[in-house]
């Protein structure tokens, strides 16, 4: 927001410079009849040794800036923007496709790793806050100027795929597999499992079958091909669901086997790993020692995570790369920086682990459903069903259901647990997608009365119900800058439902096709730039906006 860049300009000058020009920070009053921007003075005491109060009056007395007024409330210098000229420029430009647009970004790449489902498993319902979170991400690094990469890193390698081979080899049904891929694997790896606590020698196949397809044995090699084409068939279908079907790659696990050697004997060359009875570790100073190999020469997640890092590095020269991983994670990432680090490379400094909580239903871990791993394809299509009470268009039924399961999502700050229950995210009110997705029609059905004429700006007044929406659509692109910066979708989320609490209480208070016709067209522009800021909001969490609710 240009204001806000004017007005630290204002301060610094009026303050001859005594202070640093990136100490001086600009908040919004948590009242908004206290003003629309405020200048804290607090840090400012320690530095002029004088009372916040004191510096606040002074720099008031110094400032030179085209305000409508400038008010001292403690140790707080409170702005109030003059209203027309920002509203003209709003109503000006909201309206324009690409409206928040930023360029900080500059075209660097910015690799982003999230969703991962494993082969041959369910796409449980714990995949979900990956998958939305790392979308919604995209959508604003992409809105911040910079070029994503979107990695679907899944998880199609280790020893299950032994055991796998080894149930197909003895019960599998091809053609049972291919009609329904997920649940014919899974159930011949659980019986697999089931059979393997009484004959260890099913254990003894199961190691033999995944050395022979680490050896590149033709038939191993060639199921697991087949195994993993099955269950990427399946989940395109509940990525197409979500709207979520635009990765960059989906190499996996696997894709790595060949480029872990090349990183070991790098450590080795380095003198980092350590020998413990066999096995070669990295020890630390503050975290525990990260196991590299084992006796036996296998390698650990961290291995193979430490030659994704580099072969990323290498292939997208990234500015930043972003792991949308689980809390449970934190230390593995920890380890992860700490090596490279070790290592002599500086980009460990550009990895980020973007750490999110739990989904619970009932306060309780949502994981199991009659025993069964809850696959967040049935949770989905159950809210879309869920809205035919209200409609009978489907594909109206699957933008407000499925944009309600987003939403619930990603209004909640991303390490916090989020508690999951669909007839409160269904509802119309509240804090929910479809109360925003209705505003969103509610303007629409508005706008069909929208004239092209001129709008003369003389005799409005524009009240503070006008003024609020006005002032938050143009504060739109710093919303959108925070939540990049801080890798935090919710503060999209938040921002839109305020807008659009904002527009409702406005709604409720003054009718819109009342008044003289200047009036009214004006108040239809504001309509129209709300309108086309809470579609831009939703699109950047990945949640559509029906123009009919």
């Amino acid at each position: 927001m240009i204001e806000k860049e004017k007005i630290i300009t204002d301060v610094y000058n009026a303050l001859q410079k005594k202070v640093a020009y990136e100490d001086i920070i600009i908040e919004q009053p948590k009242e908004r009849s206290m003003g629309d921007l405020a200048i804290p003075c607090f840090g400012f005491a320690k530095i002029l040794k004088k009372a916040p109060q004191q510096i606040a009056s002074e720099i008031k007395e110094n400032l030179k800036g085209d305000y409508h007024s400038v008010v001292i409330a403690g140790g707080y210098l409170n702005f109030f923007l003059k209203r027309a000229g920002i509203t003209e420029k709003v109503l000006a430009e909201a309206h324009h496709d690409g409206y928040g647009q930023l360029s900080f970004g500059g075209g660097k790449t910015i690799v982003i790793d999230y969703s991962a489902p494993n082969i041959a498993k369910p796409f449980s319902v714990g995949h979900l806050r990956s998958t939305v979170i790392g979308n919604a991400l995209r959508n604003i690094c992409q809105k911040c100027g910079y070029q994503v990469v979107g990695i679907n890193h899944l998880g199609d390698w280790g020893t299950q795929f032994g055991k796998l081979i080894a149930a197909y080899k003895k019960w599998g049904d091809e053609e049972k597999i291919r009609k329904n891929p997920i649940d014919e694997l899974t159930a011949l790896y659980v019986r697999f499992h089931q059979e393997e606590q009484n004959d260890e020698k099913l254990s003894d196949e199961g190691r033999y079958y995944f050395r022979q397809l680490e050896l590149g044995n033709e038939e191993c090699v060639n199921l697991w091909r087949w195994f993993r084409e099955e269950s990427l068939k399946e989940f395109m279908k509940t990525y197409q669901l979500l709207g979520i079907d635009n990765f960059d790659t989906y190499d996996g696990e696997a894709f790595y086997n060949d480029k872990m050697q090349k990183v070991i004997e790098e450590l080795d060359d380095k003198n980092i790993l350590t020998n413990s009875e066999g096995a070669k570790v990295v020890t630390f100073d503050q975290l525990p020692p990260a196991l590299i190999e084992k006796q036996d020469g296998a390698t650990l997640y961290i291995t193979r995570d430490l030659a994704t890092a580099f072969y990323r590095k290498k292939t997208y020269d990234f500015a930043e790369a972003l792991y949308v991983v689980g809390n449970e994670q934190q230390l593995h990432f920890q380890q992860l920086k700490a090596i490279i680090k070790k290592m002599g490379y500086n980009f460990a400094d550009d990895i980020f682990h973007v750490n999110f909580g739990m989904i619970l239903q009932d306060g309780k871990k949502m994981s199991t459903r009659h025993g069964k791993t809850v696959k967040l394809h049935d949770v989905l299509e159950e809210a879309i069903e869920k809205v035919s009470s209200y409609t009978n268009d489907y594909e109206l039924k699957r933008k407000v259901g499925i944009g309600a399961v987003i939403f619930n999502d990603l209004k909640h700050y991303r390490t916090n647990d989020v508690e999951f229950n669909l007839d409160d995210i269904l509802r119309f009110e509240g804090e929910t997608g479809p109360y925003v997705q209705y505003t969103y029609a509610r303007i629409q059905s508005l706008l069909k009365n929208k004239k092209e004429m001129s709008i003369t700006m003389e005799n409005i007044v524009i009240n503070d119900l006008i003024w609020y929406l006005v002032f938050k659509v143009y504060n739109f692109s710093n919303i959108i800058e925070k939540a990049k910066n801080d890798y935090d979708p919710s503060q999209v989320a938040k921002y839109v439902l305020t807008l659009t609490q904002d527009f409702n209480k406005w709604y409720a208070e003054e009718r819109i096709m009342e008044g003289d016709e200047n009036y009214i067209q004006f108040k239809l522009l504001v309509c129209e730039a709300v309108g086309s800021v809470i579609k831009e909001s939703l699109s950047l969490l990945g949640v559509e906006a029906p123009k009919k609710m």
